[in-house]
């Protein structure tokens, strides 16, 4: 554990899926005092703020946000609007899973909420190998990002500035997956599926559900998903 890092506050985007949950854990393992900010954003799949409220209780984080923002109304996608079905065969080029701006506003609302606080940090689950090609989970998406975040705030203005971490973005889904193993992370306590059912119950066969499934299977570990 950094020295530097003992009793900093992160903020952790913890959306109640796989990834998030591992950066939570991760988080916390490194020292960080952990405020966790989930979004209702008008998702189909809203078992994962249940998730999400449950994984920031048992991992005992000092406070969690669900902030309402209504993505819905602006639709383009299929996680928001009702109309667009969910594709459950792999497609080409950025799925029309991709919500617009998403990370660029969730990541903003952070920002803002590490202001307030004053913490150090922001750690989001973005990866850039084992994911669905959204161009917000890129590495040049965030360099950008942490750049306009130290021009934007009066904390990076006066020299404090805060840091975006994204411990999982060269990671394989397997490796992410082993991570939260070695833990003690719960996975059946995450739900990733993009149009999970009210109790949590994953389709198995949209892009999210194949990525979670292959990462398990490759890391050689019982998936504990509820299909």
């Amino acid at each position: 554990m950094k020295e530097k890092e003992l009793n900093n506050k992160a903020v952790i985007l913890i959306s109640g899926g796989l990834d998030s949950a591992t950066c939570l854990a991760i988080a916390k393992e490194r020292g960080f005092d952990c405020y966790a900010l989930s979004f209702d954003y008008g998702q189909r799949h809203r078992s994962e703020l249940q998730a999400a409220a449950s994984l920031s209780l048992s991992m005992q984080v000092i406070d969690h946000k669900i902030i309402p923002i209504d993505m819905s109304g602006i639709g383009g996608s299929a996680l928001t609007d009702m109309n667009i079905a969910v594709p459950e065969v792999e497609t080409n080029g950025i799925p029309i899973t991709y919500v617009p701006a998403r990370n660029t506003v969730f990541l903003s609302y952070a920002l803002g909420w590490a202001e307030v606080l004053e913490a150090t940090t922001i750690f989001i689950g973005v990866n850039a190998l084992d994911y669905s090609g959204y161009p917000d989970c890129r590495p040049d998406f965030i360099e950008a990002f942490q750049k306009m975040a130290n021009l934007a705030t009066k904390a990076g203005i006066e020299g404090h500035k805060i840091q975006i971490e994204t411990p999982l973005i060269d990671l394989t889904k397997a490796e992410i997956i082993k991570q939260g193993i070695a833990m003690g992370l719960d996975y059946s306590k995450t739900i990733s599926c993009y149009q999970a059912d009210q109790d949590g119950k994953a389709c198995g066969r949209c892009d999210s559900c194949r990525l979670r499934s292959k990462g398990f299977l490759d890391a050689g570990l019982e998936d504990p998903t509820i299909y």
